[in-house]
Formats: structure tokens, sequence, C-alpha cells
């Protein structure tokens, strides 16, 4: 036992969903559809005749990405991209999986952080703490989080599963992996939160990601608004399947990264280096993502916009394209 004062979760009050209210509903969730050519930004045509030519080799096309996708409604283009098997690997953080057990259970998600927060009620809600019992049980089971929770929306025919990213990988076989920071999440705070369990299945996660990681080489690494959660996962991620690769004689160096951000990043990224006393060095996708990790073979973009933009934009090059090239 510590020997500090820790706090005494079973005084908090949990309240429902229902009381809470809402930023994003299913009906905001956005519809596929394809973009005139001058809504496509520059690099992403390039970058989707890579990925294509990727799965045309069957190489993995990964995705890390927060909830900032989910809560602009774009769940649809993901779940599309994810039954093509032209996303081979999808992984989030916290954030992103409770958003979308939210969405799929009652059909909203995203709360009024201000307003809540001032009555000590943010994250506090009754139905989002169910995550904290799957988690459990995955443990119990020595199941992934991503996976544990896209079976139970699946399985217990959640009325808005059509929009879940967790369900549909589950449906494709796909892998989805979760990356928590303990203490980041609201159900965290929860009374029925197991600090193991979450630690157990978060990591089985990471080590499912480590392992796709390892099969990289000439595949494609794309991270969609992570800002510290994407880059760090990845970087050592990275440094663990070269190990192994340089054990056996092989090689991880020959893939593709991309990140998609709103970060205007200066036209010359791609010929400069950083110093320490530049804003940008400290900035961990250009660091990590776009410089360090394909230094040695690599290649990468910077995807600069609003996703409501670019994500569709990619989808639509990527399913058009698809639609005309059988696979190897």
């Amino acid at each position: 036992m510590s020997r500090h004062l820790v706090f005494d979760r079973s005084l908090l009050e949990l309240d429902s969903l229902v009381r809470r209210g809402y930023q994003h509903s299913w009906t905001d969730c956005r519809h596929l559809h394809l973009l005139p050519s001058s809504l496509i930004p520059p690099d992403l045509s390039e970058l989707s005749t890579c990925i294509l030519t990727v799965c045309r080799h069957n190489r993995p096309v990964i995705l890390l990405g927060g909830a900032h996708s989910l809560k602009l409604g774009l769940s649809r283009f993901l779940i599309d991209l994810i039954e093509r098997h032209l996303i081979t690997h999808l992984a989030t953080n916290g954030s992103g999986l409770i958003h979308d057990f939210e969405l799929a259970l009652v059909g909203s998600t995203s709360e009024d952080v201000a307003q809540w927060l001032k009555v000590g009620q943010f994250g506090l809600w009754q139905e989002t703490s169910r995550l904290n019992d799957i988690i459990c049980q995955a443990a119990q089971r020595g199941e992934g989080l991503g996976e544990a929770v896209g079976r139970t929306i699946e399985e217990e025919h959640f009325p808005h599963r059509d929009l879940s990213i967790a369900a549909a990988c589950w449906r494709s076989g796909t892998p989805l992996t979760c990356h928590v920071t303990i203490g980041a999440d609201i159900i965290h705070t929860h009374p029925n939160c197991d600090g193991a369990a979450l630690g157990q299945t978060s990591y089985t996660d990471f080590l499912i990601f480590a392992r796709a990681v390892q099969d990289l080489e000439g595949g494609v690494f794309l991270n969609v608004g992570s800002a510290v959660t994407g880059p760090e996962v990845f970087l050592k991620a990275l440094s663990m399947a070269r190990n192994v690769a340089r054990q056996q004689g092989q090689e991880v160096r020959h893939f593709t990264t991309a990140v998609f951000d709103l970060a205007p990043l200066p036209e010359d990224w791609r010929n400069r280096t950083f110093t320490k006393e530049e804003a940008w060095y400290y900035y961990r996708p250009w660091k990590t993502l776009l410089n360090r990790a394909v230094a040695d073979g690599g290649q990468s973009f910077y995807i600069h916009g609003d996703f409501r933009d670019t994500i569709p934009a990619l989808w639509h090059l990527l399913v058009s394209a698809d639609q005309e090239q059988p696979r190897a």
C-alpha cells in the first residue's frame, strides 16, 4: 500500500448520458461521396498511389489516429477503407475508442466539457463505465483492448454499430489497437476502473501493434492528427521491430510514412534540419515520422488541411483507383 493519501472513488456519483447531452450525433456522420479534383490536396495523389501499390503487393497499411476524425463525422470513410482492406491495421488512443463506443451505443458522443467541469460531472457517466467492465473481462481472456470493445459492440448488436470503427475491425478481422495514457480518459475516473486490467489490455494492444510494425518493410504508416501518442508509440515499436530484424539479417526501413495535420509546416520541411532553438524541432510528427523513421531508405508525406477535407479526399482517390485495378 502507498504511504500517501489516495482518492476515494466510492464517493463519486455517476450520472446518465441521457442528461449529459452531446456535441456529435450519428446524424452528423457524413455519407460517402466522391469529390471534384480541385479539392484534392497536394501530395495526396502520390500518397494514394503508393498505398494502392502497397495493397496490391499485400504489404501493410497501418493508420493511427486520435478521436478527431470520429468527432468530425468521418467514421464511414474509415470503415469503408477497413472493409476494402485498404487499411490493414487501425490504431487509436483511449479517447478514440470511448467516442466510438458511445456513438455505437447511444448514437451520440462528445460532451460540453466546460459545462460539466464546473459542477464536477465531466466524464462521470454511467453508460460509458461499461467499458471498464469490458476491459476487466478482456484481461481475464488475455484479449487486447480494441479487439474486446469491437467484439462486444458487434456481438451485442449495439444500435449504431454500423458507425463503429471497432465493430468494423472485428467483423473484417482487422486488428484495432488502443494505446492508452493512464489518467487521460474519462473512464479512468470511474469507480469500476481496474488499472491493472487497463494496463494489461492496452499493453497487449501495443505488442499487437509492434508485431504489425515488424512487417512494415514495403508498407505505409499513416498518422492522422496524433501529435504525441502516434509518433511515440510508433517510435518504440519501430525500434523493437528493427532490433529483431537485425538479428535475423533483415531490414525494416523501406516504407512510407504520412502525417495528416492542421499545422502548416514550412514549405521546405523535407530539406531542413530544425535546431533545438526552433519550435518545430519539438513537433514529434515531423521529427519522428517525417524525418528519423524514414532516414535510412523510406519516404514521407505531409498532408496539411482540415480532416473533413483530407480524409474524404484520400478515400476518394483510393476507392476510385481500387475499383479499376485488380490486386496481385
